[in-house]
Formats: structure tokens, C-alpha cells, sequence
């Protein structure tokens, strides 16, 4: 089936794509919320406090309800949909916690980062604690092909870290080293997220690599715009909490844009706050007007479109159902958070 025959009406209200995902799992996310609940406990105390102050901070959990949906798409759900979509959500809480001791962030989801209250160790201990529960859940539903592929996300991940910061503050980072990027560190667990749903859900072989594509080119989406969100969004409006990324030496899009086609003193300007933590706002500023010259910040939503449009491509070879024009919706939303 053609993409266009899958098209929503463009008048459609772009908040309720999500709204539709989060009503259409509700029932299934309310037992992934238990099970996330009873397998943070510990007998250490410290343990379930750094664990639940990440997790009640809330977020869409976007993730462990693209697995769900995942699953519900091929009508073959065994239960194990629920084990899957609390492991994919603790892999992802614990990169945050290593994330947070990386970027020596002080803030998460709009509270004071874990490490700012019990310290860097504590924060990446409960993370290895977090993954060693993903996995003892992915083990306890006896699919050996499912443990393997978010093995294996678990894997990229890190490596996609290491290499993130290893291009930290590296100018000559290029286009080609952010794809790897934003690939191995965000787009794979999206991808794992809706694979392994699909093969909950009984998704025979040629389904679940379309869930699979599906998931990674809205993980792609889903970081260009976040990337973007750094700069207050697609217009380069200031706003709260911008600019992190460029503090903290991340080599995203937008600046790797700009830097090919700054001037020397244009360069020199991104450097004064490039890996800067204490660089002022009016640094900042003169940093965004640079991306706004060459357009880095529409150029960088315009990949982010893309990538949405490959994600929706997907699934056009899927059977027609309700469940697919909730999925088909999603990478709407990603985009339109920029907007």
C-alpha cells in the first residue's frame, strides 16, 4: 500500500497523535507501571530511592508504549509485551542516570538530577541495577531472539556514547559521525522498543524488520529534534534550559551545519562556548544567531522530517488497522514538538 493511501486529514490536531497512542496502551501501561514499581524494590533502600525519583518524574514513556502498540498490531500478544516494555523503559532510565554522571547535568525532567542528591556513584550504580532488572525480565519470558536484540541495543547504545564523547568539543566532527551518532545512541532503543513488540505480538519475520525500520528512522526523528530543542526550536526562540548541549560540548546537527560554512571569527564565536559550562547567555546568543544566518536550525527539522516520512514508509506494507494509524501518527508528534 502507497504511503499517500495511509495520510491523515490535514486538519487533524497534531496533540491527539500521541493522545491516541497513550488511550490505545493505557490498559497494557498500566501493568508495564506495576511491573516497573515492584521490580525497582530493593532491599537497599537507596536503590528504589534514586530509581523512583528518575521514574516518578514522569515523561510520555514514548518508548515502552511503541511496544505495546507494537505488539497489539499483529493481534498475537502472549503477555510478554508487558515484560518487553519494562525492560526497553529501564534500559532507557538507565541511560539517563549514566547520561546525567557523563554530561555532569544538574537537572532531569525538571527536577534535580539523581547525582546532584546521592552523588555520581550512586547514580551509575542503580543504572547497572536498572539494566541488570531489564535483562533478568527479558530472561524470564524465555525468548531467547528478544533478549538478544536488546542485548545487543544495549550494546550500541554504550558504544554510540563512548563515541559521542569522544567527539566532544571536535570541531572536524562531521555530518556522517552525528548519524552514527544519534544512531547507535537513541535511534537503536526505539528499534529494539518496536521489534521486540512485533515479535510479542507474533509478527512473523518480513513484519518485524518493518517494525524494526519503523523504530529506528523515529528514533533518528526523534533526536534531530531534540537537537533542535536545544536552540528553543526550530525558530531559534530562547527559552528555557537552551543551549545545554552546546555547554556540555555536544556536537549536534545544528552546529555542525554552521561550522562548514562559518567564517573564522563565526568559529571562534562557537568556540567561546563550545564545552563552556560557564559561558554567559549573551555567548549563547551570539552562538544562535550564527545557526539562524545559515538556517542549521531548519535544515536540521528538515532531516527530522525526512527520517518521520521513512518511518511512516515503513509501515506501508503492514495490514491496515487501527493500531497502524496510531503508529503512523507518532512521528507527527516527534516533528511537531520543534514547532
Amino acid at each position: 500500500m502507497a504511503v499517500d493511501n495511509l495520510a491523515r486529514n490535514a486538519d487533524s490536531d497534531v496533540s491527539a497523535t500521541i493522545d491516541h497512542l497513550i488511550s490505545a496502551t493505557q490498559s497494557g501501561m498500566e501493568a508495564v507501571n506495576r511491573l516497573i514499581l515492584s521490580r525497582s524494590d530493593s532491599p537497599v533502600d537507596m536503590v528504589p530511592e534514586i530509581a523512583n525519583h528518575l521514574i516518578d518524574a514522569g515523561g510520555k514513556r514514548l518508548r515502552p508504549m511503541l511496544t505495546l502498540a507494537s505488539a497489539a498490531l499483529f493481534g498475537g500478544a502472549n503477555g510478554n509485551e508487558i515484560r518487553f516494555a519494562a525492560a526497553v523503559e529501564f534500559m532507557h532510565n538507565a541511560t539517563l542516570l549514566h547520561d546525567d554522571v557523563v554530561d555532569e547535568s544538574d537537572m532531569r525532567r525538571g527536577r534535580p538530577a539523581a547525582r546532584t542528591i546521592w552523588g555520581n556513584q550512586a547514580s551509575v550504580l542503580v543504572g547497572d541495577f536498572l539494566l541488570g532488572q531489564a535483562f533478568l525480565m527479558m530472561v524470564e519470558s524465555r525468548d531467547l531472539d528478544a533478549l538478544g536484540v536488546l542485548s545487543r541495543a544495549a550494546a550500541v547504545i554504550a558504544e554510540g556514547e563512548v563515541f559521542q564523547l569522544a567527539k566532544a568539543g571536535d570541531l572536524s566532527t562531521t555530518p556522517e559521525d552525528y548519524t552514527k551518532i544519534i544512531h547507535a545512541k537513541t535511534a537503536t532503543l526505539f528499534e529494539a522498543a518496536t521489534e521486540v513488540g512485533a515479535m510479542a505480538g507474533g509478527a512473523d519475520a518480513l513484519a518485524r524488520k518493518a517494525l524494526a525500520a519503523y523504530g529506528c528512522e523515529l528514533g533518528m526523528a526523534f533526536q534531530l529534534v531534540d537537537d533542535v530543542l536545544d536552540y528553543g526550536g526550530a525558530g531559534g526562540v530562547l527559552g528555557k534550559n537552551t543551549g545545554d548541549d552546546l555547554r556540555e560540548g555536544k556536537m549536534t546537527l545544528p552546529v555542525i551545519l554552521a561550522l562548514e560554512s562559518a567564517t573564522g571569527d563565526e568559529r571562534k564565536t562557537i568556540e567561546a562556548v563550545l564545552g563552556k559550562p560557564d559561558a554567559g547567555q549573551d555567548a549563547f546568543e551570539a552562538v544562535l544567531a550564527i545557526l539562524n544566518r545559515y538556517g542549521t536550525l531548519k535544515q536540521t527539522m528538515a532531516k527530522a522530517e525526512h527520517h518521520a516520512e521513512a518511518a511512516r514508509a515503513a509501515l506501508s506494507d503492514v495490514a491496515p488497522s487501527l493500531e497502524r494509524d496510531i503508529l503512523f501518527d507518532v512521528p507527527e508528534f516527534c516533528t511537531s514538538r520543534a514547532y
